[in-house]
């Protein structure tokens, strides 16, 4: 007899357990680590496995191909000789360590007003955050921002509607609940109630909420995602319509030809997956670090 054979039963579990993590931790923990860096030193992976670094003007890395960034000044404002990218959620805006969707759907149309003194204590509804991006790159790339229910100084173009039966019935009183007072209603009546403007802190859930199409464009002038973020915040594309957008801009801006600029952009923009998933896309950092190299911003 061997003296495993001797052994009590619940020390032969023991040995098998202790057996076979030493087993799974060589192949996991050691063969397969390796394993899988050196397939990542073959040539045309090393790039990717090294978290795609991006290459600045300057011979530096400048970030990942694969994460966003934003072109601002200190101030947050647009730098008007790059392509701006879409809105990010990520934190300050693509954080990676803060990757992040808003979290707001459809039904977000009703603003919380900010009380008087507390600038931080209001909270801005999706339809809102959508109208008001609008209108900044509307301005910023001038060209008409407005978009279906929106108000023309970029709020939620949204009524609170009274009525007399509750939900039914005669309207009693209407509310514009996204224009803080002493700001003018977007429209001057409603059923033939004269539409007033909201006092921030007062409760309006009672009232029906009605969003209101306006006299606007089918097709808004700024694309879709110029508006809305990604649902991880770190996308560093936008679609070939807003590129086309700011094209003009960044072509004054760079002293360059439009033609050459869009031949440029060509250059990084990526097809469908497959040929048939998702929509082409343009990189923005690969566009925006691109021109630095190539057609430095005039004042530089």
């Amino acid at each position: 007899m061997t003296f495993l054979s001797r052994m009590p039963a619940w020390v032969g579990h023991h040995v098998a357990a202790i057996r076979v993590v030493i087993v799974l931790t060589l192949l996991v923990g050691l063969a397969y680590p390796l394993g899988m860096t050196a397939i990542a030193q073959i040539p045309g992976l090393h790039q990717r496995a090294q978290g795609s670094a991006l290459t600045g003007a300057d011979g530096r890395q400048a970030g990942s191909t694969l994460i966003g960034q934003s072109f601002v000044d200190k101030k947050g404002n647009p730098i008007p000789y790059y392509f701006q990218p879409r809105p990010s959620n990520a934190g300050t805006g693509y954080d990676a360590s803060a990757s992040a969707a808003g979290n707001l759907g459809p039904e977000s149309t009703v603003d919380v007003l900010p009380l008087k003194g507390q600038p931080d204590s209001g909270k801005q509804s999706l339809l809102t955050q959508v109208c008001a991006r609008s209108k900044a790159v509307g301005e910023l790339e001038h060209v008409d921002g407005s978009r279906p229910y929106c108000t023309a100084d970029g709020v939620g173009a949204v009524l609170g509607v009274f009525r007399d039966g509750g939900t039914t019935g005669r309207a009693t009183r209407v509310v514009s609940v996204n224009q803080a007072c002493p700001a003018k209603p977007f429209v001057a009546a409603y059923e033939g109630v004269t539409v007033v403007c909201a006092e921030p802190g007062e409760d309006y859930g009672k009232a029906v909420v009605t969003p209101i199409r306006g006299d606007v464009p089918a097709h808004p002038k700024v694309p879709a995602d110029a508006v809305t973020a990604s649902a991880s915040g770190l996308d560093p594309q936008i679609s070939p319509a807003y590129a086309e957008l700011q094209t003009p801009r960044v072509a004054r801006e760079r002293g360059m030809n439009e033609a050459a600029l869009r031949k440029l952009i060509d250059r990084y923009t990526s097809g469908r997956s497959l040929g048939f998933l998702g929509a082409p896309a343009v990189n923005v950092v690969q566009l925006n670090a691109a021109l630095d190299r190539t057609h430095p911003e005039k004042g530089a």
